[in-house]
């Protein structure tokens, strides 16, 4: 019976399964040699960025899910494809207009909306007297998910708000909906830096604009990727390795690098015929609060405490340009992280200090109290349109964190 037979797969909304997901990656996934490492991984970047825009519960997203399922089926493991249901964002319209100019922008997904008509009033600072209060979101506040405007959000000063993103790359770089199981407060559209010029003058000149962030939520599903390898010894604690697979744009450098080392790992583990059984979840909802983690830990309640080790593989893993950090909940997992990258000569430049909460999905584990070692770090075009394959990525750091990552897991497994 061959792996691919052995699976069970759950059909997406859209239609047939674009070409792409029986692509050339399939068949590099069925190459074995160490020395295909590197092809492999620039195969799966290269077609997933090829694949379109990753947001949750879309045709890409969801198509994009059965394609990892395939490669992780090929890579050695049994493979599912876990559903779960959201109330996605709609957009219909959004943007900011005056004197006959259209600004497009896009709301916080976890943030309330206006009708098809909008909001007339002026533009002014957060501490005037204005209908809509225009804020700058820089890279700090957009990698905090837009918690520092928490406050105006909530506030009854200002109708709406405009936030200019002003992050390390010039354009949008969006903020994720740190709360999008509980949205709240006023509507708040996000728009690029380069109208920031037009905007403080509107602002200055007390003139009235439009504002329109029209949006409905809309039941639909969302797809996580499970996947496992079967242990020699059933009954130990299993390995839990995870990433995130879904973003706002194609999302080159900020997931393919996690999700390139998930795909290696996987592989290294089923060839390793570990001890103790290894569980992979590709997980969408990132963007979303991590919503389709907490959808898998719901179905899984006890399993955050009872895995023996979690592996978080977080965003901007190998983005050029960018810088590494590890976060980890206890000494030894560290170390052991800390020798396998040494090995592979990954360079990883800051450790995140005990106990601090750390970034991404693994915050979920940490705040659930498991034993945890996570893998992210930033990078110039996070949360940009500018996130694309080639010039987003450092393939051969990747290659180098993809190596280090199923070395680490094969030792946690055995």
């Amino acid at each position: 019976m061959s792996r691919l037979s052995r699976t069970q797969s759950l059909p997406f909304t859209g239609g047939a399964l674009p070409g792409w997901a029986l692509s050339r990656s399939l068949a590099a996934f069925q190459q074995s040699s160490a020395a295909d490492r590197r092809r492999r991984v620039s195969d799966l970047i290269s077609t997933y960025d090829g694949q379109g825009v990753h947001r949750t519960a879309t045709i890409v997203d969801n198509a994009s899910a059965d394609w990892l399922r395939q490669l992780a089926t090929v890579a050695g493991a049994e493979t599912r494809l876990v559903p779960f249901a959201l109330e996605q964002v709609e957009v219909r319209a959004a943007y900011i207009e005056a004197d006959g100019r259209r600004i497009d922008g896009v709301p916080f997904f976890d943030g309330g909306f206006t009708g098809e008509t909008g909001i007339v009033g002026t533009l002014g600072a957060p501490d005037s007297d204005a209908d809509i209060a225009l804020v700058n979101l820089d890279s700090a506040a957009i990698s905090t998910e837009g918690q520092s405007i928490g406050t105006l959000r909530r506030g009854g000063s200002h109708r709406a708000i405009i936030a200019v993103t002003t992050g390390a790359a010039a354009g949008l770089a969006l903020s994720n909906a740190v709360s999008f199981a509980k949205p709240y407060g006023i509507p708040v559209l996000q728009v690029a830096s380069e109208h920031q010029t037009t905007l403080n003058g509107l602002a200055a000149s007390s003139r009235r604009v439009t504002y329109v962030a029209a949006a409905s939520r809309n039941s639909t599903q969302g797809m996580n990727v499970v996947a496992t390898v079967a242990g020699r010894q059933a009954g130990m604690a299993p390995l839990v390795v995870m990433t995130p697979r879904s973003g706002w744009w194609q999302c080159a450098s900020e997931r393919g690098g996690g999700l390139a080392c998930w795909l290696e790992t996987i592989r290294a583990v089923s060839a390793a015929k570990p001890a103790r059984p290894a569980i992979f979840i590709a997980s969408s909802g990132h963007e979303l609060g991590h919503y389709g983690l907490d959808a898998f830990l719901q179905q899984r309640p006890g399993l955050i405490k009872e895995a023996a080790a979690w592996i978080h593989l977080g965003a901007n893993i190998g983005a050029a340009g960018g810088q590494m950090r590890l976060q980890s909940s206890d000494d030894e997992i560290e170390a052991r992280a800390v020798r396998a990258l040494d090995e592979a000569k990954a360079v990883v430049r800051q450790r995140v200090p005990r106990g601090t909460v750390p970034a991404g999905e693994a915050r979920n584990i940490h705040v659930g109290g498991g034993r945890y070692v996570s893998l992210l770090g930033s990078g110039p075009n996070f949360h940009t349109q500018q996130d694309r394959w080639p010039a987003a990525v450092d393939l051969d750091a990747v290659v180098r964190f993809a190596q280090a990552i199923a070395s680490l897991a094969v030792g946690l497994a055995s």
